[in-house]
């Protein structure tokens, strides 16, 4: 079938659209060719009905002149041009020619692309939040191509990286503005916050040397690390250690099916560039900003990392730390196979039996108990040392592993959430094969992904429109001359 010329009008478009389909009837053309084929025509249809209302919108004319303030002194902005603005919508290509007022050695002003609102680049707003939103979820080839099949704009790659980056501005502004606390927030709910950190593939520096086989011990990859935090509420589950062994070994018991709180109000976000102190602090601040008078009790789960430690402890005060059991296990787990065959029934039942310890507070009795067993076995070498580490960080996070004391408060014991957006928003998105990232590129994605993560990303494009606006056409910066 024969594809007519492009419509000059939005009336022939639409009867272009009546033709076809009355055509693709008698043809008895399949379903799939009449959609394609009708949303391409509609598509053109409301594309010229958008140039049409551009163009009935006028060409801005406010008046004889502007004056504009200059650190020299008023201007006058006298010289009246007309000016031809192409963007690319959703729709298509669309023109927009409007009235510029300017005077030499100055950039000219536009009064209509305020008033109609319009972007710094060409592509508009709408085409940005797609592709924007499409690119934090998948690959950048695939959030251009999603985008030429859905809209037929197609959007270069780069331009595509350079979009998301200027998309990114206003995250910190965005948060900071939402001064307002939770909504009705539960008294008895625990607010919890959690810190991590996880590796980012990173492209290499533009001097670095090409290396045919890596050396032994190097890794093909130069990861930086971010820092990754969840904050959110949720309701106290009390506990008993023996319920929380049975939920993570293979027991034969069945493991309590009451109702499990689930967290409320979660909000996920990471930073490659910000650094720690600056990181934590902010994660503090959300916390006072849905808690300012501290009405409620404070969790903060981390690993036993000791730098991260050392910044927590500096930037929460009075506020209860909590050591990650997941990180306490794989420490139990790795000293396990100092004592007995990896994989075993033994190994299992030795973390088993210690674990339970450990959860009814009895940190001390099993740090004891390992170096007892380390001496009398008279290890060396390799074993002692795995015995010694084990033992040394347990010691050193003993007052952050009173898990008694935690599971009766019904306190989180596990930073699943923060693991969780460590998959979720860091592993998922840029550890896919053969992606590496700059800093710049890696910091914005990190931005977005948490934004659209947190459902916060239709409320952040609205508050970016608007402080993009701003930046492109600042209130007050003109004034009318009627002489």
């Amino acid at each position: 079938m024969v594809r007519s010329s492009r419509p000059a009008s939005g009336l022939e478009a639409f009867w272009d659209l009546e033709r076809y389909l009355g055509t693709a009837a008698k043809a008895r053309v399949g379903l799939d060719t009449i959609e394609r084929e009708s949303e391409r025509r509609g598509r053109e249809l409301v594309r010229l009905a958008l140039q049409a209302h551009l163009d009935a919108r006028g060409d801005g004319d406010v008046g004889p002149a502007l004056m504009i303030d200059d650190p020299s002194g008023p201007v006058r902005l006298g010289c009246r041009r007309h000016h031809t603005r192409h963007l690319l919508t959703v729709f298509g290509e669309v023109s927009v020619t409007r009235l510029g007022y300017g005077t030499p050695g100055h950039q000219s002003i536009h009064p209509l692309d305020a008033e109609l609102g319009l972007p710094g680049r060409t592509y508009s707003y709408e085409i940005c939040r797609r592709l924007v939103r499409a690119a934090v979820v998948g690959p950048f080839d695939e959030a251009t191509a999603l985008i030429a099949e859905m809209t037929g704009v197609v959007v270069p790659k780069r331009s595509a990286e350079t979009l998301l980056v200027e998309a990114a501005v206003d995250f910190e502004a965005f948060y900071a503005a939402r001064t307002k606390g939770e909504a009705k927030p539960v008294p008895r709910e625990i607010l919890v916050g959690a810190i991590d950190c996880k590796g980012i593939p990173m492209v290499k520096p533009g001097g670095a040397d090409k290396t045919v086989r890596p050396k032994k011990g190097e890794k093909p990859n130069r990861k930086k690390m971010a820092t990754v935090a969840a904050v959110f509420s949720q309701a106290p589950r009390i506990r008993t250690p023996e319920e929380v062994i049975d939920s993570l070994f293979a027991t034969g018991k069945r493991p309590s099916r009451g109702a499990r709180p689930t967290p409320t109000h979660k909000r996920v976000w990471a930073s490659l560039l910000s650094g720690k102190d600056a990181f934590i602090a902010d994660v503090r601040t959300e916390m006072v900003r849905r808690d300012p008078l501290h009405r409620r009790t404070w969790v903060m789960v981390t690993d036993g990392e000791r730098a991260l430690q050392r910044r927590v402890c500096t930037t929460f005060k009075g506020v209860t730390l909590v050591l990650d059991l997941l990180h306490v296990l794989e420490k139990l787990w790795a000293v396990s196979y100092v004592f007995h065959p990896e994989g075993s029934a033994e190994a299992e039942a030795f973390v088993r039996e210690r674990a339970l310890r450990i959860l009814h507070g009895q940190v001390g009795q099993v740090v004891k108990g390992l170096r007892q067993m380390s001496t009398k076995r008279r290890f060396t070498g390799a074993k002692a040392k795995t015995v010694a580490d084990v033992t040394g960080y347990y010691q050193r996070n003993r007052e952050r592993m009173r898990y008694d004391v935690y599971l009766k408060n019904g306190w989180p014991i596990a930073s699943g959430s923060v693991e969780g957006a460590c998959k979720h928003l860091v592993r998922d998105r840029f550890e896919r094969s053969g992606m590496r990232w700059s800093p710049a590129m890696a910091e914005a994605m990190l931005k977005l992904r948490a934004v659209y993560l947190s459902g916060d990303f239709d409320s952040y494009w609205e508050f970016h429109v608007r402080r993009d606006q701003g930046r492109l056409h600042p209130k007050g910066s003109w004034r009318v001359v009627r002489k």
